[in-house]
């Protein structure tokens, strides 16, 4: 395990992430060629997003005083020859190519923190060209959503270095930002009734970004820097119920490839000398977080970021991954930028506030349970885009999200083992699986959660979720038109490791491990299913109790009772 303690230990480690890149830059710097897999953008786009996502790292490296002088090199001669139309590494206009607004953040933070190393070296030619790749971003329309912070940004880093910029646009971007925002530190990702679902979008790009802005335009717009540090203390205290005192965070909802930027959060509020929490405890959850993922097989054998979660895996990622797509992660870094005096480098990481066992988060539209063996469980109401960038109900409408368990994506939708549909009610009709995509109706109480949602034309189904000692108990009421069968499934259990068994009883089904364990009871046909392999996020190779209910036309009711335990 990593020893996250000094400077120097978290130097170490971002050195670590970085250097396995050095064999992938272009001869003239500009591009970083990872293989692997392809996105929804070219493949020269591709490598400029691997070439820009390392500063998230690099730039508070330097700024804190490490050297790094190699990649300051390569990133001065990588930044003069993309945004020059004569060069060959000409990364392309931004207005045909969207997602270069994405990687001008990177770059604009870069300028913000460490001009000496990215821009000052830099010809007055390549300055004005820098300059004015970046001010495309004022030439065209923004996504409404984080992308406006990336605007922010670059005119922010535009007026510090006194190239041409637009207060006007970055003002407007920050209106609309605030109309966002929905209370209690929680925002949306866009308008509200586009884009509903309250997931990492939140922590590492609505209130990091705004942290930053806290920072980077504290005496040019005090009133909104001060707003902004409010909106992430408020976050901040109740944020911390995702993480599980092992170090994992909640996987939930998209983009999860970028792995330890979950912390991001935490690290920005570090930088900005914000406390949300006491400094010792936000410590804590960064470094634990950031060890946990390093105990996984997230890097490939040249020791590049994968695409996947606990594993590369594809199965559950977005149209938009591209193989340096998990570079986002290095934003967890930004606490690098501080200087070697700093309390924080004294601080010992310390455990995890006491938390209640159980939360309300209303402005997330979550339930949060802390169980008694150390699980965290959150329960969401199946708020969130009907369709989004790829396999969105299983990221964001199950009943319950598992940090010791994780969650599975579908391989497909044709048959129960490849939909894999651990924590959902999955109804077979003609040989297809569908779930619940998204909440028609919903209410989060103070102990249960109520939905009403419908999986294919003509049923209706209203789920009840009520918090037990050791998980929660579902009740449905099913209204369909025709008859069908319906498996009310628990969570997916590892196959194949130490002490695994599984097996049925009357009214119940389990499987276990030495480690991990689910029942599942209720009054239909017990079963465990054994689901596709890579469909966990978690665990390669998994089983699934079940129990499977006959649905009859009419109103069928019934109730299943699940329960988890980990020894972990």
């Amino acid at each position: 395990m990593w020893a996250l303690q000094t400077k120097e230990d978290f130097q170490k480690l971002a050195w670590s992430l970085l250097n396995p890149l050095k064999p992938f830059y272009s001869a003239g710097g500009a591009r970083v060629a990872l293989a692997g897999e392809g996105a929804c953008y070219e493949e020269k786009i591709m490598e400029m997003e691997a070439f820009a996502r390392p500063l998230w790292a690099l730039a508070p490296l330097w700024k804190g005083g490490a050297e790094g002088e190699d990649f300051a090199q390569t990133y001065r001669r990588g930044l003069a020859a993309g945004c020059d139309e004569s060069n060959p590494e000409y990364w392309g206009d931004p207005g045909e190519n969207p997602q270069l607004f994405v990687e001008m953040a990177s770059i604009a933070c870069a300028i913000l923190l460490v001009p000496e190393k990215v821009w000052q070296p830099l010809t007055q030619a390549q300055k004005e060209r820098l300059a004015a790749w970046l001010n495309t971003i004022n030439q065209h329309p923004i996504p409404e959503c984080n992308w406006l912070f990336f605007l922010v940004l670059v005119n922010l880093a535009l007026r510090a270095v006194e190239m041409p910029y637009s207060a006007e646009k970055a003002s407007a971007a920050l209106d609309k930002i605030d109309s966002y925002y929905v209370g209690d530190g929680w925002y949306t990702d866009g308008p509200a009734t586009q884009k509903p679902q309250k997931d990492y979008y939140v922590p590492w790009a609505m209130q990091y970004y705004g942290v930053l802005y806290s920072v980077f335009a504290a005496q040019l717009d005090p009133v909104r820097a001060t707003r902004f540090r409010e909106r992430a203390l408020l976050f901040g205290k109740q944020f911390c119920y995702w993480f599980d005192e092992n170090g994992a965070a909640l996987p939930f909802g998209r983009s999860l490839s970028y792995r330890f930027a979950q912390s991001a959060f935490y690290s920005a509020c570090i930088f900005a000398g914000i406390q949300p929490l006491p400094l010792g405890q936000m410590k804590g959850i960064v470094v634990r977080n950031i060890q946990w993922w390093m105990e996984k097989e997230i890097f490939s054998p040249d020791g590049i970021l994968t695409v996947g979660y606990c594993y590369a895996q594809m199965y559950m990622a977005e149209r938009y991954n591209a193989p340096g797509s998990p570079y986002w992660a290095m934003k967890a870094f930004i606490l690098l930028a501080l200087p070697d005096t700093d309390a924080f480098w004294r601080t010992p990481a310390a455990p995890l506030l006491a938390l209640a066992p159980l939360k309300k988060l209303p402005c997330a539209d979550m339930l949060m349970q802390r169980l008694p063996d150390g699980q965290v469980n959150g329960y969401p109401a199946g708020v969130n885009e009907l369709y989004g960038h790829g396999v969105f109900p299983a990221k964001y409408a199950k009943f319950v999200y598992n940090t010791r368990l994780g969650f599975s994506v579908p391989r497909s939708g044709i048959s129960i083992c490849e939909t894999a549909p651990d924590s959902m009610l999955a109804f077979e009709i003609d040989d297809h699986i569908f779930v619940r995509r998204v909440s028609r109706r919903c209410t989060v109480r103070e102990n249960s959660l109520v939905s009403v949602w419908s999986p294919f034309a003509g049923i209706e189904v209203e789920t009840t979720i009520t918090l037990t000692a050791q998980g929660h108990r579902r009740q449905h009421l099913v209204k369909s038109k025709f008859a069908c069968k319906a498996y009310d499934c628990g969570f997916a259990i590892p196959w194949f490791e130490s002490g695994f068994e599984k097996g049925t009883a009357e009214r119940e089904a389990f499987a276990r491990t030495h480690q991990y364990a689910c029942h599942v009871r209720g009054s239909g046909t017990p079963v465990v299913l054994g689901v596709d392999p890579n469909t966990s996020l978690y665990f390669k190779n998994t089983v699934l109790p079940a129990i499977l209910y006959d649905i009859r036309p009419g109103e069928t009711a019934f109730e299943t009772e699940i329960c988890s335990f980990c020894k972990a």
